[in-house]
């Protein structure tokens, strides 16, 4: 069996959601995290050269790489494969992320969001060697990559590249068997493989932390003090071949929950397997907008509303409930692009739909919920 992530405890800090003050990360707030982190035990860190623009890792030198000996914690970074057009790039962003860390190495390294795409690139343009190389450098001890597709794309990836130590995959209950992400499929093939899995987004982007009434008291009738996002972390604690989990924690609260949580982890009970079973019924049963993201309807708006984009978000309401997580999805979903209110209701929208769906009158109910 893997030995790779041997001894690493199962929390590992997501430096992409940190805490804020002024519009600016809360620096002060992140190293009284950091520190409470540590002095639980716990030693992963997690960034990437696309998170902020180098704001994540530079956070990353400052409140971990210059405030602790280098021994003492494990760093992850990644390869922004958005950003490779040719062989020669890997080197220049591989440089720029030891710079922006002052890391020195990377404990562990991942091709950034492999899916069939991005796989094919990298193998045209030499990823794989190129973290090979690294590795017999000494600039990285243990390469991998973190993944967004099908199972049968991850099955080509680690047949083809059985020199991968791990994959970083995107697993929690809502998603377990959801045939669009395909958690447990992803996972059983990298157990299939030996090969370890790094867990991101176990709270599903925060989407499982916070959750409509009927939902989370399900959960208190059968923990009353417990968070809901402890249901997801504890979902994916039990599961075996994990190095860690990843927590995008902003907030102190935040940490001594997953702290907590997963301190001493235990396999969930068979009352607690049953409340998760029908959370997520509840889930799949929710009425939903039956968007099939086609665009058409994107090409001639003249406000430049990208409807599908805020169909997803409303759909994600619906289904778990969240609506602080759904005004923030929807405020970053139209930073580059129209609001929902800004509808002139020109109807060329719905002229181009082929499913024939009142957009217009969505849109409207799209406003009225998530803008504040």
């Amino acid at each position: 069996m893997s030995e790779v992530g041997k001894g690493i405890k199962k929390l590992g800090f997501g430096f992409m959601r940190l805490p804020e003050k002024e519009g600016v990360v809360d620096l002060e707030l992140t190293n009284r995290m950091v520190d409470r982190f540590m002095e639980a035990g716990y030693t992963y860190f997690d960034t990437a050269y696309v998170y902020g623009d180098g704001i994540s890792e530079n956070a990353i030198r400052d409140a971990v790489v210059k405030r602790y000996p280098r021994e003492k914690f494990q760093l992850a970074d990644k390869m922004p494969m958005g950003k490779v057009n040719a062989s020669e790039d890997y080197e220049t962003l591989f440089n720029t992320s030891l710079a922006r860390t002052e890391a020195g190495y990377f404990d562990f390294y991942l091709l950034h969001a492999l899916g069939k795409a991005s796989f094919d690139k990298a193998e045209a343009t030499g990823g794989f060697e190129f973290i090979a190389k690294k590795k017999e450098e000494g600039k990285i001890r243990h390469i991998g990559f973190s993944f967004h597709d099908s199972a049968a794309v991850l099955e080509e990836i680690l047949s083809k590249h059985p020199e991968v130590e791990f994959v970083q995959l995107q697993l929690n209950y809502a998603d377990w068997e959801s045939e669009n992400v395909q958690s447990r499929l992803c996972y059983e093939c990298a157990r299939r493989h030996d090969v370890n899995v790094i867990v991101m987004e176990p709270v599903k982007g925060g989407t499982l932390a916070k959750m409509s009434d009927e939902i989370e008291s399900k959960m208190r009738a059968v923990h009353p003090q417990a968070s809901t996002a402890s249901w997801a972390m504890k979902f994916i604690g039990e599961k075996e071949g994990i190095i860690t989990i990843l927590s995008g924690m902003n907030s102190m609260e935040q940490m001594e929950d997953n702290i907590c949580t997963l301190d001493d982890p235990q396999p969930l009970t068979e009352e607690e397997n049953r409340v998760i079973a029908e959370v997520v019924e509840i889930f799949n049963s929710a009425p939903r907008i039956a968007c099939t993201a086609c665009k058409y309807c994107v090409d001639g708006c003249p406000m430049k509303i990208n409807i599908p984009r805020l169909f997803s978000v409303m759909n994600s309401f619906a289904t778990y409930g969240n609506l602080e997580g759904a005004k923030k999805s929807c405020a970053y979903a139209t930073k580059e692009s129209g609001k929902a209110s800004e509808c002139i209701q020109c109807g060329q929208c719905e002229g181009a739909c082929p499913q024939h769906l009142p957009i217009i009158e969505t849109l409207q109910k799209i406003a009225a919920t998530l803008e504040d």
